[in-house]
């Protein structure tokens, strides 16, 4: 069927844009669709042809071998010429855009769908990794590297040098329990679930108004992991927010739950599900830990040096409140304290909701 290009309109920074299509001689066509393609980039960022193997595969997997319907539905896809195209959501916008422009409280049922959603992709996928390597390694090989166990190898013997040289190394049961937790994110056992490996609030779509319809997007990075995981972003600041809040307060740790159990029972097990989720927020402090030399390098005043030091704070929270990991919540502390010692603009009070209240946006 001859279709035809009519306008379009770029998306973003990076290579994805809106198409408006015209069918020949009347031909039923989506009327516009989004187009990914493969960056150019003149220091390289992002533009690894896996990329979209990834989200191809993953987007085909939950639609196709699932029937899932909370992600875009692919199209076409051409990857010898690096492109892919999918459903167009609009007029879905993204969820951090309603926070930044009008605040959580004016959005908790649209951050209740968030929860949910993240819950019901693990609780859906669990089981069927088999079927999904199958589809990915199909469309070419995947970095061996890439694979969990070698993945947290890597940030173990990562962290114990960042973290020495920041003046805050792991020593005595830290280092054991540092261990075990990776152990845990390594081997999820029933937790084992397809993420889209970056599950903030500007990769799910939903509707303003009326029924929220919201669908999960960006799953270039995606791949089985601990489902928990994904949780991480309900307790901790990703790189866009200072604080998101108290997710037990607010009811969104119910929502994920409840969601996540309806695949996974484990995750009704107080125990094991409290320490696979303090094990994946200490895991997620940490990698952002990495980032301190840099942070270093910035003027006084910029908001990613609190955030750091919010994000470990929020995450020994997390421990805490479910009773596990001990000695790694009281190093992720000492090391908090240390960073508002070394940088006087970080020493803010995060726990104030006047001044911090749910995600509130890093400048």
């Amino acid at each position: 069927m001859p279709i035809r290009v009519g306008t379009w309109e770029r998306l973003e920074l990076w290579a994805v844009a809106r198409v408006a299509l015209r069918g020949a001689d009347g031909a039923d066509v989506p009327r516009t669709v989004i187009v990914k393609w493969v960056r150019t980039h003149p220091v390289g960022t992002r533009t690894e042809l896996w990329r979209l193997r990834t989200e191809l595969a993953a987007l085909r997997f939950l639609s196709d071998d699932l029937n899932l319907a909370l992600t875009p539905r692919i199209i076409a896809a051409d990857l010898s010429a690096g492109l892919v195209v999918m459903e167009d959501l609009a007029p879905r916008t993204a969820l951090d855009h309603l926070l930044r422009r009008d605040g959580a409280a004016a959005h908790a049922d649209r951050l209740a769908v968030f929860a949910r959603a993240h819950g019901e992709l693990s609780a859906a996928t669990v089981g069927h990794a088999d079927t999904y390597y199958t589809r990915r390694t199909a469309l070419g090989p995947i970095d061996p590297a890439a694979g969990l166990v070698g993945r947290f190898a890597r940030l173990q013997d990562e962290t114990r040098g960042h973290a020495a040289a920041l003046g805050a190394p792991f020593t005595g049961q830290a280092e054991t329990e540092l261990g075990t937790a990776l152990d845990e994110l390594s081997d999820p056992g029933p937790f084992l679930a397809l993420s889209n490996g970056d599950a903030e609030t500007n990769n799910l779509l939903l509707n303003e108004s009326g029924p929220a319809d919201a669908r999960l997007i960006d799953f270039e990075s995606a791949g089985y992991t601990h489902a928990l995981s994904d949780a991480v972003c309900l307790y901790v600041p990703g790189p866009a927010w200072m604080s998101v809040g108290d997710p037990i307060a607010t009811g969104l740790a119910d929502h994920y739950r409840r969601a996540l159990a309806c695949g996974v029972p484990e995750a009704e097990d107080d125990r094991r599900y409290g320490f696979g989720l303090a094990a994946a927020c200490i895991s997620w402090a940490i990698v952002r830990l990495q980032r301190f030399a840099l942070l270093d390098t910035r003027s006084p005043g910029d908001d990613s040096r609190p955030q750091l030091v919010a994000t470990l704070e929020a995450a020994a929270r997390t421990a805490e409140t479910h009773r596990a990991l001990p000695h790694l919540t009281r190093w992720a502390r000492r090391t908090a304290d240390l960073l508002r010692r070394r940088r006087p603009d970080a020493d803010l009070a995060f726990t104030d909701r006047a001044a911090f209240p749910p995600y509130t946006a890093r400048a």
